[in-house]
């Protein structure tokens, strides 16, 4: 699976012998316990897992400026009340000083990114303002597309720094396609810490099709609950690829 561990980064800091006794370290390797397959479903998901890159390795360009400025700032909400704040932006490539769809070169990939804080981020000035609505989130579970990942490249990741900040050394995050779509699952196992109110995590993943403007189209599942709001989306890309479709 696409995995993020806290050991292996402690193993790079500490003795070797100090590692080896890490009760989550494989004896008589260097991997974790995260990163064996012990059951059929482990499997499964194994196998349907793409790669997932860290978001700490991208180098970004300039970012399109829509009708909402470089960033678009907005909640994923339901019924029950709001239970995130999303930030999200698409930049171009590193080379580009400018992200402008209507002048870049065909054949330019687009990152789309998109900052979650379950919970809201306690920020009276940014996404849906005055504070925190539901900032008890104990357990967010999912971040996802609901919509397919039109031109999806096949590249997409996540700010692993800001998972083991989060999460700890149980972090266990894996990205795979639903119906075209991306849904990046969030595992922290029973007890301990979890991805909670006001711990950002980054989310990205790649298109050759720009933004035709935000669209209902992102979800996340907290605290058993689904709750939904809008983010950068592409066009209608048609003859693009879609790299969750084959």
């Amino acid at each position: 699976m696409i995995r993020t561990a806290i050991p292996l980064a402690a193993c790079a800091a500490l003795a070797l012998a100090a590692c080896a006794e890490d009760p989550s370290t494989v004896a008589g390797t260097d991997e974790t316990d995260l990163d064996n397959v012990d059951t059929e479903s482990e499997r499964e998901a194994a196998a349907a897992a793409l790669e997932a890159g860290d978001f700490a390795n991208l180098e970004l360009g300039a970012k399109i400026v829509g009708p909402q400025g470089p960033e678009v700032k907005t909640t994923l909400s339901n019924d029950a009340g709001i239970f995130a704040d999303i930030t999200s932006y698409v930049a171009c490539p590193a080379e580009m000083s400018t992200c402008d769809p209507a002048t870049a070169p065909r054949g330019t990939v687009y990152t789309y990114v998109h900052i979650v804080y379950p919970g809201e981020d306690n920020d009276p000035t940014t996404g849906a303002g005055d504070g925190a609505d539901s900032s008890d989130v104990e357990r967010a579970t999912l971040f996802r597309m609901n919509r397919p990942a039109t031109g999806f490249t096949g590249t997409a990741g996540y700010a692993k720094a800001e998972a083991l900040a989060a999460i700890g050394e149980k972090a266990d995050i894996v990205i795979t396609c639903d119906d075209g779509a991306l849904a990046w699952t969030i595992s922290a196992g029973d007890g301990g810490n979890q991805w909670e109110a006001s711990e950002p995590l980054t989310f990205y993943w790649q298109s050759t099709v720009p933004p035709a403007g935000p669209a209902s189209a992102y979800a996340i599942d907290a605290d058993g609950i689904r709750a939904t709001g809008d983010g950068p989306y592409p066009g209608d890309g048609q003859g693009s690829a879609n790299a969750c479709l084959g």
